[in-house]
């Protein structure tokens, strides 16, 4: 798991899937930063990972200040699957 934050809004929320630096990811939390005071842009502040990360993920098995941190503009993800949708 890491956690990501995206600069602008590829149109992502919770359990979307994505394709990012050649590997499919799920984006398990989506908080959006920015809206009122913020920067130019919104934000997208993700905890991100693997499908199999998911129970991990829903017992809370890992301390959000330890996960590794990337950054990415929204141009750079490709959209698998958005959240509800079964195929993009």
């Amino acid at each position: 798991m890491e956690r990501l934050i995206i600069h602008g809004d590829p149109g992502v929320r919770r359990d979307a899937v994505v394709e990012y630096d050649g590997e499919e990811k799920v984006l398990f939390q989506v908080t959006r930063n920015g809206d009122w005071h913020g920067p130019d842009e919104v934000q997208l502040w993700c905890i991100m990972g693997d499908a199999d990360e998911r129970e991990d993920y829903e017992r809370r098995n890992f301390v959000p200040h330890f996960l590794d941190v990337t950054t990415a503009d929204a141009d750079e993800f490709d959209v698998k699957k958005r959240a509800g949708d079964l195929a993009v």
